[in-house]
C-alpha cells in the first residue's frame, strides 16, 4: 500500500505522516533523504530525529539521499518470507533536489530525461514494494514561476513526481495548517 502526503512548507505533513504510520504498525523504517550540507540543515535533522526518538514509536532511521528506488528494492528482497516493514520516506522533493543537483552539469533535456527515468524507477520500486510505504512530498507548484532554469525544471519535475506517485497511491493526503484532507476519495470520477 502506497500513501502520499503532500502540502506546503511547515504545513504539518511530516508530523501527520508519522502519526499515520503509528496507527498502521508497531515500528517502521524512516528513510530520510535530507543531507546535512550546512549547520542549519544539521540542526533541522537533529530536531526531527529527536522528535521521532521521543514519539514512542520505534523508528529505524536510514539516510538515503540518492538511491531511494534501490533501497526500497533491497528492503523488499530482505523481507522475503516475512512481512515487509512499513517505510516512511521524508521527503520526495528533497530526493528530487539531490537528483537534480547530481545532474546539474548535464544540459537541459538530458538532465530532465535522466531525472524522469529516476522518477519512473521510484514509481516502479513503490509499485512492487510488498509493505506499506508512506511518502512525504512538498506541493511546490502553487507559488511564483522560478526565475532560473534549474528552479523551473525542479518545479516541473516535482509536479510530475507528485502526480506519478499519487497515481499509484491508495490514499493521497493534502495537509494544510496541520489539517489533513484525503484527496483520492474526493477526486472527480470521469465517466464515458
Amino acid at each position: 500500500m502506497v500513501v502520499l502526503v503532500t502540502g506546503g512548507a511547515r504545513s504539518g505533513k511530516s508530523s501527520f505522516a508519522e502519526k499515520y504510520a503509528a496507527k498502521r504498525a508497531d515500528s517502521g523504517i524512516y528513510i530520510a533523504t535530507a543531507q546535512a550540507l550546512d549547520e542549519g540543515m544539521e540542526r533541522r535533522i537533529d530536531k526531527h530525529r529527536n522528535l521521532r526518538d521521543g514519539s514512542g514509536f520505534r523508528w529505524e532511521t536510514v539516510e538515503e539521499p540518492m538511491e531511494l528506488p534501490g533501497r526500497l528494492n533491497r528492503l523488499a528482497d530482505e523481507a522475503t518470507g516475512e512481512p515487509a516493514p512499513l517505510v516512511l520516506v521524508d521527503c520526495l522533493t528533497l530526493w528530487l533536489t539531490n537528483v537534480l543537483l547530481e545532474e546539474e552539469n548535464e544540459e537541459g533535456e538530458r538532465a530532465e530525461e535522466r531525472a524522469l527515468k529516476r522518477i519512473e524507477g521510484l514509481a516502479d520500486a513503490l509499485s512492487r514494494y510488498p509493505g506499506q510505504a508512506i511518502l512525504v512530498t512538498n506541493e511546490v507548484g502553487d507559488g511564483i514561476v522560478p526565475e532560473y532554469p534549474l528552479g523551473r525544471l525542479f518545479r516541473d519535475l516535482a509536479g510530475i513526481l507528485n502526480q506519478r506517485i499519487a497515481a499509484i497511491s491508495e490514499e493521497v493526503f493534502l495537509v494544510t495548517a496541520g489539517i489533513p484532507l484525503e484527496l483520492k476519495s474526493l477526486a472527480y470520477r470521469w465517466t464515458d
